[in-house]
């Protein structure tokens, strides 16, 4: 990204007046906040170059500016070089970071990213010059590893992206894979509470049956059971809390 002779020389006094502030001093930091704003630009001008390949334009220029931050920080303005030069390396890098550590859809270790993106390199290379496909062994051979490394590398590679359970795997009526994919039935565990408390419902007096009965599976409220059964309210109150405590007490036994 150009820079007039004006711009050039704005930076080399900003920096200029920025190496000669403490680190503690205010005003170096106000001058730094001023540097970092005036090169935003920068950012989103390297930023744009790497859109379009699923990560979204404003993550992409929050990396980037990152970048710009440690480039700023790390800039020596008395080695003669532009800024822009300097920090746009180190922006790239770190937006190209980004993307190898944040974006696999299972987490790989950066040894074997590395190793994936060396072996997608040989396989391009090697694919022009034999005008055909590679073997692993024709692999392994150019880049001086195993071959077992470079299976591993390759089965890294397809963890870059994952494919959505909801696809269909042909172009019939099959289900699509969410659709084929077992899950926990949250019903199970009603079944063994259910099956658990069939004994303990059983062994209880009539009464106290007639009353759980009326009160959870026909939904009638205290005072109606009170008004069937010819006892009070509170009765029936006591003799549902009594109930319910035995019945939690025994399943938890």
């Amino acid at each position: 990204m150009p820079n007039s002779s004006t711009t050039r020389e704005h930076d080399k006094l900003l920096f200029a007046q920025l190496a000669e502030l403490a680190d503690g001093n205010p005003e170096r930091a106000n001058l730094r906040a001023q540097i970092i704003e005036s090169h935003l630009p920068l950012v989103t001008h390297t930023a744009r170059k790497f859109a379009g390949r699923g990560e979204p334009l404003d993550d992409l220029i929050q990396v980037g500016t990152v970048g710009l931050i440690k480039a700023i920080d790390r800039f020596d303005p008395s080695k003669g070089f532009e800024f822009s030069t300097f920090a746009i390396p180190t922006i790239v890098g770190e937006i190209k970071r980004h993307f190898r550590d944040k974006t696999w859809a299972v987490q790989v270790p950066r040894r074997l990213q590395e190793l994936g993106a060396a072996v997608n390199h040989a396989i391009t290379e090697l694919t022009q010059a034999l005008d055909q496909s590679p073997t692993i062994a024709q692999i392994a051979e150019h880049l001086g590893i195993d071959p077992d490394e470079v299976v591993d590398a390759l089965n890294a590679n397809s963890a870059y992206t994952a494919i959505s359970l909801d696809t269909n795997p042909s172009d019939d009526d099959t289900p699509a894979l969410g659709q084929r994919v077992g899950k926990l039935d949250e019903a199970l565990e009603g079944v063994e509470y259910r099956e658990s408390l069939r004994p303990l419902l059983a062994a209880l007096p009539e009464r106290e049956q007639t009353i759980l009965v009326m009160r959870f599976f026909e939904n009638k409220s205290q005072s109606d059971i009170a008004k069937e059964l010819g006892i009070s309210q509170m009765h029936v109150s006591r003799i549902l809390t009594a109930t319910l405590t035995k019945l939690r007490s025994d399943l938890q036994d």
